[in-house]
């Protein structure tokens, strides 16, 4: 029986003529397609794009070294290499971050004492290279300084929920 039913299927084309159907009832209805570069999406409060090394007012990086960041990194993208000054204090002289290893959690920026390291809301990044998307510390800072107020702002957003 269940033979008869596959034979009639296919010879009456049902499948065909339920695909059909659907393309006709799809066709008349409102298209949902936007054109990107022009319009834009609405994103998530909670989105996490491209990472940024901020400084403070006076222009000294955020970044004391603790390697917290590091340690909590599931992907391992991290990399710090770290020096102590003449005050004692540690700074760190590499920081980098594998952008291709990177899995977006914001785990590094959760465990950041000093919110030096953030992830912003910029997600229109690319690199033709793998190299091109090994950010160094230089380029991290650059990011930072260019989008400060951005990200000042959505921090005194998130206030009450940290």
């Amino acid at each position: 029986m269940k033979r008869i039913k596959r034979l009639f299927k296919t010879w009456l084309l049902s499948e065909m003529r339920a695909g059909l159907r659907l393309t006709l009832r799809r066709m008349f209805e409102p298209k949902t397609t936007i054109l990107y570069p022009e319009e834009k999406t609405p994103q998530s409060a909670r989105f996490r794009g491209m990472h940024a090394l901020r400084r403070y007012e006076n222009g000294e990086e955020r970044c004391i070294a603790c390697k917290l960041c590091e340690a909590v990194c599931p992907a391992l993208a991290i990399t710090i290499d770290l020096a102590e000054r003449e005050d004692g204090t540690r700074r760190t002289t590499r920081y980098e971050i594998d952008m291709t290893k990177c899995i977006y959690c914001g785990m590094c920026e959760e465990s950041c004492p000093v919110d030096s390291i953030v992830l912003t809301n910029i997600h229109e990044y690319h690199g033709e290279a793998h190299y091109d998307l090994c950010f160094t510390k230089e380029m991290l800072l650059a990011v930072g300084e260019r989008y400060e107020q951005w990200i000042a702002h959505d921090l005194a957003k998130d206030m009450p929920y940290r």
